[in-house]
């Protein structure tokens, strides 16, 4: 069973090396750069699985979780952070 994905994280090439090493495994359904773009993705695709970057234009990982309406989706944060409130 393939699961569907949308890719979220203010760095394209970040976002192509995602995609890349999860090749076939699962269904990209779409990439997105900041909060806004996260979040009419998602509201679009509705994914099984959102990697999420903690971290974005136009406010953080929290901010789309928040405003996101799909509710069956998860999260998997994503960050490179090693603060305790991250």
């Amino acid at each position: 069973m393939t699961r569907s994905v949308v890719i979220v994280d203010d760095h394209a090439m970040f976002r192509a090396g995602v995609r890349a090493e999860l090749g076939d495994q699962v269904s990209v359904l779409a990439e997105a750069e900041d909060v806004d773009t996260a979040i009419a993705a998602i509201n679009e695709h509705r994914p099984e699985v959102v990697l999420l970057d903690v971290h974005l234009p136009g406010g953080g990982g929290s901010d789309v979780m928040r405003r996101a309406l799909s509710p069956d989706t998860r999260y998997l944060a994503l960050s490179v952070s090693d603060a305790a409130e991250d």
